[in-house]
């Protein structure tokens, strides 16, 4: 096989997991205008299946799912064609996420260096008052082999995938623990990245799930995610241990596939 043929195999199939990726079905969905400015926006309604368990508000994990679509977005006009990697992200509500409704997301480089890309993005509910923020930094993978699909591609996949119709957890497949404080979730073939590992709004999603099961208040939601990532979870399962107490908490990520080697370290907050 050329090297022409073998980029074509490689280009088919990222396009066919994109077009199933499971994160498409929360149907955020962007507009391309602005990112010569380095601006990007999104809107996605809010359905029951993104609530919290026992709850009526979105969760923050996937307010950092949707951060981080948008900024990888930001990024990816600055490294293509390489693939960017999440080094640090992080999501800091005012108040709980809203109920229903439109949520709508707006992006924007900070700095762009020459390793390291900071984005800031702001999120507003229906009535256009804002809700939370996050800020996240990326840089280029080191492997150069990874590539995407044009953006053009990418966003066309996610107006065509079909809505959320289970609670998000379970779409992604986490297992509670009977302990509390520890969650768990396996790598799928929909849940991965361009680099062929775990989605980092999936890391997030495991870590936030660890931390409501120790919350003493079982209405709790998340105020404050912030999420370093150190290493690409591939082999899985990704389980999330957390500790803490008062609404403060920390969570280690680790993959359990690879000698449970530390993967991401999260803070949380609770309202």
């Amino acid at each position: 096989m050329s090297i022409g043929e073998e980029k074509h195999v490689q280009q088919a199939d990222l396009n066919r997991r994109y077009r199933k990726h499971m994160l498409s079905e929360l149907r955020f969905a962007v507009a391309r205008d602005g990112l010569d400015r380095g601006e990007v926006h999104g809107e996605a309604e809010v359905t029951r299946y993104m609530h919290v368990p026992g709850t009526s508000h979105l969760r923050t994990s996937i307010l950092a799912v949707w951060a981080d679509m948008l900024s990888g977005i930001l990024t990816l006009t600055a490294v293509q064609p390489r693939v960017s990697v999440t080094q640090e992200l992080d999501v800091h509500l005012y108040q709980p996420a809203p109920s229903s409704g439109i949520v709508r997301a707006e992006g924007r480089v900070v700095k762009a260096g020459r390793s390291v890309i900071v984005s800031h993005v702001d999120f507003t509910d229906s009535q256009g008052e804002p809700f939370g923020f996050s800020t996240s930094s990326f840089m280029a993978s080191p492997d150069a082999s990874f590539t995407l699909p044009s953006l053009k591609a990418s966003m066309r996949f996610i107006n065509d995938a079909p809505r959320l119709a289970v609670p998000f957890a379970d779409r992604a497949g986490l297992i509670r623990h009977a302990v509390p404080g520890v969650a768990e979730l396996a790598v799928s073939d929909d849940g991965r990245n361009s680099t062929n590992s775990m989605h980092g709004g999936l890391v997030a999603l495991a870590a936030e799930e660890s931390v409501l099961s120790l919350a003493d208040d079982p209405s709790a939601t998340v105020c404050s995610l912030q999420v370093r990532y150190l290493s690409a979870i591939r082999v899985g399962p990704a389980v999330a241990t957390a500790s803490g107490h008062r609404g403060l908490f920390r969570c280690e990520v680790r993959d359990r596939g690879k000698q449970d080697r530390l993967a991401a370290l999260a803070t949380v907050r609770t309202f």
